[in-house]
């Protein structure tokens, strides 16, 4: 802003003792101080406020005067409420170096002048930046060329002071300005990307406010052309779990309309960006269609293993053997089930195995994955490692896939949603990726028999008897379960005996009285009566193989 504009607000009470003549200079920011020598303060263009306590006599003005001139001040406004009228040694020293001098009216507080110079510098900031922000969208709208959204984000951070975040809804970190992105906890992450999706179920309107350790972040989705825009009519579960969130770290509660337009600016230009690089997924998502409707159509494992070989370059570029594979199902359900959750899988898969370790701007790109209904399937490859045998555990696991990112889609999913998911083990060729399939359906199967919003389950977990187990009726599990243990349950709640415990012990111990005994710290014969009375009170004989088998089976499913 212009001195001139500072002149020309009555409400301010500005009157100009001299420097008419420089009433063009730019204001970028205002400081107040009766410090004899603030120089370490002033960085240029500031309009300095101060009450004259620096000046004892006379002979103090000229050295004050000349450290603001020569700091690049644009004016000094000095107080009459201590001295009243302006002493003409300060008029004639600002004269002297060509610094426009005002007096302000004792009525008139500092903080006054200071929120009306803040307010119009942020605002034209604001102005500036919303100008670069839509040059920038053209930019990007018309080829690569603009930079991604780090670009715009470092611009929120130069020219408005705001740091500012892009997740995932899995709170995944995709851009930040500056090394902001580096300095954000994962579990800050996590916790925002949940608040936003548990915001936009309950329809409120963004942006969002979460304040967290007293510090308060706005969050604004970022909804792409492909997943609706605002105002549209589409049900938010369809988009709720893959659209990014711009997390700001403000209050944007008492932003002016301009401020919070600039931002909504900002999250179309982020949006962009999202459909570049979803765009730039179509190859591998082809890839994995292809490769898959071959496995689920019987073809031949030389037709399936020439697609491999397509596949390979594109997912690992520069791998010099062939790569051992994983297939990863996942299903996204909503009750109803009028709702196709197969793309919404795909995105969510195509985040959740993201690999942290790649680099460039995508780092998910060494998987593919398909969909088909709500069901969605992925292709990811490993780097074969030559001479070494691949064990149980090699590979993704799927406990350590949904770590990190249980709560905030649990958030999404809300009281209606589920997202179950099965991981096979890895395959060396063409001719197992169908029993993989296979096997990673059957392990999403096990996970969905589980309790829970977000459930998953590996190979490993594909013993008999937990294969078998979540398939049984709940009638029937219940009424095995309720035979056999509530009678120790009621004895346990009667006298405190402890049965259960020891059922679980000596099972857990194959049998031995001396291993199970030493465990809980009791005597044999001790562990010998409480063995007897569980077999008097259910009519089982814990020596028998069958009878220990359904005891096992009946603390399973309990």
């Amino acid at each position: 802003m212009r001195l001139r504009a500072l002149l020309d607000t009555d409400a301010l009470g500005l009157r100009l003792l001299g420097g008419e003549d420089e009433l063009d200079r730019t204001v970028r920011g205002v400081m107040t101080t009766d410090l004899r020598d603030p120089s370490r303060y002033l960085a240029g263009g500031e309009l300095v406020l101060t009450g004259l306590a620096w000046r004892r006599d006379a002979s103090d003005t000229e050295p004050f005067v000349r450290t603001l001139a020569s700091a690049g001040v644009a004016a000094l406004a000095a107080g009459e409420a201590e001295l009243g009228d302006i002493p003409d040694d300060i008029v004639e020293a600002c004269a002297r170096h060509r610094l426009p001098l005002f007096a302000v009216n004792e009525s008139v507080a500092f903080a006054t002048i200071t929120e009306h110079v803040v307010r119009q510098v942020s605002g034209e900031r604001a102005g500036d930046l919303a100008a670069v922000v839509d040059r920038h969208r053209r930019l990007m709208t018309s080829g690569p060329a603009g930079g991604g959204p780090d670009v715009v984000l470092d611009l929120l951070g130069t020219d408005l002071d705001l740091r500012a975040w892009v997740l995932s809804p899995a709170g995944r970190v995709i851009a930040g300005s500056g090394a902001a992105g580096n300095g954000l906890p994962a579990p800050l992450c996590a916790r925002l990307a949940g608040e936003h999706l548990a915001a936009v179920r309950t329809g409120r309107r963004g942006p969002h406010r979460v304040t967290v350790d007293s510090v308060t972040y706005s969050l604004f989705p970022i909804r792409t052309s492909g997943r609706g825009a605002a105002g549209a009519s589409r049900d938010v579960r369809e988009s709720v779990l893959s659209d990014w969130v711009l997390a700001v770290e403000a209050d944007a509660g008492d932003w002016p309309e301009e401020r919070l337009d600039l931002l909504q600016g900002v999250t179309q230009l982020i949006a962009v960006e999202r459909d570049r690089r979803d765009a730039a997924r179509t190859v591998r998502r082809r890839l994995a269609q292809e490769v898959l409707e071959l496995v689920q159509t019987g073809a031949a494992p030389a037709e399936i293993a020439a697609r491999l070989r397509v596949a390979a370059p594109v997912l690992l570029p520069g791998l010099g053997t062939a790569p051992h594979w994983q297939v990863v199902v996942a299903r996204v359900e909503w009750e109803g089930g009028e709702i196709d959750g197969g793309p919404v899988a795909q995105s969510l898969l195509e985040e959740i195995l993201v690999d942290p370790t790649a680099s460039g701007p995508e780092p998910s790109d060494r998987i593919a994955v398909a969909h088909t209904g709500d069901e969605a399937i992925a292709l990811v490859p490993l780097p074969a490692v030559p001479g070494e045998h691949e064990g149980p555990e090699t590979g993704l696991l799927a406990d350590s896939l949904l770590a990190s990112v249980r709560d905030p889609l649990a958030a999404g999913l809300d009281a209606d949603g589920r997202l179950t998911l099965g991981v096979s083990a890895s395959v060396h060729s063409a001719e197992g990726l169908r029993g993989a399939l296979e096997e990673a359906r059957h392990a999403r199967r096990v996970a969905a028999a589980r309790p829970g919003r977000v459930c998953a389950a590996g190979h490993q977990e594909l013993a008999s008897h937990v294969l078998l187990l979540p398939f049984v009726p709940d009638d029937v599990r219940r009424a095995f379960t309720a035979r056999l243990l509530d009678p120790l349950r009621e004895y346990d709640q009667r006298h405190r005996a402890e049965l259960i415990p020891t059922l679980e012990a000596f099972l857990d111990c194959d049998g031995s009285w001396t291993r199970c005994a030493a465990r809980l710290h009791l005597h044999v014969n001790t562990l010998r009566y409480r063995v007897g009375r569980i077999e008097q009170l259910t009519g089982r004989d814990l020596s028998r193989l069958e009878d220990k088998l359904d005891f096992f089976l009946a603390l399973r499913m309990s």
